[in-house]
């Protein structure tokens, strides 16, 4: 996928090498349980099933969001998406997902799954906006307090 400009102010493309450490940091600020940034760098170089992105702004590549899924036969896992606190609220959590789901629409993904905190209504919110339904629940899913998962599906 080609960096292109989205909105002025960011532009969306691959995540790199030189995204690891900013990537990280956003995760330590967003997640009770977050990836490092050798998890980031696996996926980056190592794993042919990832697909991640990020959000940048500036000449100077700051990132200031990033999403990522894997794609397995037919099916999109998404397993982060997180925008940095002061950039939220400005559309840029749907356009990561919308490029997600391009992607692995494009690639030959039928269906994108996830999961979801229980409590965390705002993230629920953007999913169901994008056509994510809760077909499941995995009880005590999030081992930093053991709140249950939603697993939530979209299908095209």
């Amino acid at each position: 996928m080609a960096a292109d400009i989205i909105q002025p102010g960011w532009t969306i493309a691959p995540m790199e090498m030189r995204d690891l450490l900013q990537v990280a940091a956003i995760d330590q600020q967003t997640f009770a349980n977050p990836w490092s940034a050798a998890s980031y760098r696996y996926e980056v170089t190592e794993n042919p099933a990832a697909h991640f992105i990020v959000a940048v702004v500036g000449p100077e590549r700051r990132v200031i969001g990033y999403a990522g899924y894997w794609l397995v036969v037919d099916e999109a896992h998404i397993g982060t998406l997180a925008v940095q606190a002061a950039w939220r609220r400005h559309g840029l959590g749907g356009e990561l997902l919308t490029r997600l789901l391009d992607q692995a629409r494009s690639l030959g993904a039928t269906l994108a799954t996830l999961e979801v905190r229980a409590g965390n209504a705002a993230a629920q919110h953007l999913y169901h906006k994008y056509g994510f339904v809760e077909v499941g629940r995995r009880s005590h899913y999030y081992q930093d307090n053991g709140e249950d998962a939603l697993l939530l599906t979209a299908r095209w």
